[in-house]
């Protein structure tokens, strides 16, 4: 028999969700799977179809983190598997789409941190938390050294990293690491509808927001009002202001395309034959 894929793609209108596919691991990504990640978000980040993307996993797990029993199989440097969570790690970070995760039941080590690294979380009330690698004689990867303390402050993000604990969904969003708590039942219903809110949005727009407050907490002032007018110039290259305001005025909600605001000319026929 054919193993069923590792990962899931499925497209509903504008989004995308990719659902990791081991529940026999709980969702625990080895290398295959960090390759198919990797692909899958490169190819989410390029497709101009794609306007949001939601991450989530099969089987009452969100990510168990990496799967370490795969290691015996897998005999390159300890750099090289690293490298595999950091391309995806930045893929995540960097996609100019909005991204959600959506997150029942466990979520652990590299698992925790890639949900992080989404721009939202919404949890059920049964999912559980880990920052685990100490308990492996570890050190916290996929991002979350920069992740923790980033959403949560200094302290706290070193009391879940040194010490290990599982967290529920309720202190996880009390820490700013999850954005809502919604039942098991209505997880479902509660992503579509964000997903397809955020994916009605205006793609330029949400792709230079995104940037400037990732990106905010590393820069002066100054920076950040020089980036925020780089960004605005961006904008209005977008035929998305003008259909903003056209929306506005005629009281209807607005159809946002990301396209460019100058569009080729069309060629002349006379000039072609010349």
């Amino acid at each position: 028999m054919t193993a069923p894929p590792a990962l899931l793609t499925s497209d509903s209108g504008s989004v995308r969700t990719l659902t990791l596919n081991r529940p026999h691991r709980r969702n625990a990504v080895d290398r295959d799977l960090w390759g198919l990640l990797r692909q899958a978000l490169s190819e989410a980040s390029h497709d101009p179809a794609v306007r949001a993307l939601v991450l989530t996993g099969a089987g009452g797990a969100f990510c168990s983190g990496a799967d370490l029993t795969s290691g015996a199989a897998d005999t390159r440097h300890p750099l090289d598997k690293v490298r595999d969570l950091n391309e995806v790690a930045l893929l995540l970070h960097e996609s100019p789409v909005p991204t959600v995760a959506k997150v029942d039941g466990a979520a652990v080590g590299a698992g925790w941190n890639l949900a992080l690294g989404c721009d939202l979380v919404v949890a059920t009330p049964e999912s559980r938390f880990s920052q685990i690698f100490t308990r492996r004689g570890l050190s916290p990867d996929c991002g979350g050294s920069w992740l923790l303390p980033r959403l949560t402050g200094l302290q706290q993000a070193k009391r879940l990293a040194l010490l290990a604990e599982t967290i529920d969904a309720e202190e996880a969003r009390s820490l700013n690491l999850v954005t809502w708590v919604v039942p098991a039942d209505e997880i479902d219903a509660y992503v579509a509808d964000l997903a397809d809110r955020l994916a009605a949005g205006p793609p330029v727009a949400l792709a230079q927001t995104k940037a400037l407050l990732d990106e905010g907490t590393g820069r002066t002032l100054r920076e950040a009002l020089a980036a925020e007018a780089r960004a605005q110039t961006a904008n209005f290259a977008s035929t998305d202001v003008t259909e903003a305001y056209a929306a506005f005025a005629e009281k209807r909600e607005p159809r946002f395309t990301g396209r460019w605001f100058r569009q080729p000319p069309t060629e002349d026929p006379s000039c072609a034959k010349q």
